[in-house]
């Protein structure tokens, strides 16, 4: 899978438009539309940007399926359900969870 097809994949999975791609990455609209609609090849940097914004890893963006990580079914929806969260929510889960580990 390309770069251009990965991304797009992400970004149903998530469903997210191109704009909460900009707003979730910083990146610009018109860098996140050349890469897709003029499949230009983005820098490691723009791809580790990309990453962050999405909640991955650089190796589970560019993971091609090779290596089975079994996950339950609750696993599976959590990291979706993670994965569509902002940066503030995830804090706040995150603060949540540190609180419950305390009980």
């Amino acid at each position: 899978m390309n770069i251009k097809d990965r991304i797009l994949q992400l970004m149903k999975e998530r469903g997210w438009t191109m704009y909460r791609l900009a707003k979730e990455t910083g990146l610009p609209t018109s860098t996140l539309s050349n890469m897709i609609k003029r499949s230009t090849t983005p820098t490691m940097s723009t791809v580790k940007t990309l990453c962050d914004g999405f909640g991955i890893s650089l190796s589970q963006f560019f993971w091609d399926g090779t290596e089975a990580v079994l996950l339950t079914e609750e696993q599976k929806l959590l990291f979706a359900d993670w994965a569509s969260l902002t940066v503030t929510q995830k804090d706040i889960i995150t603060k949540i969870i540190v609180e419950f580990k305390k009980i």
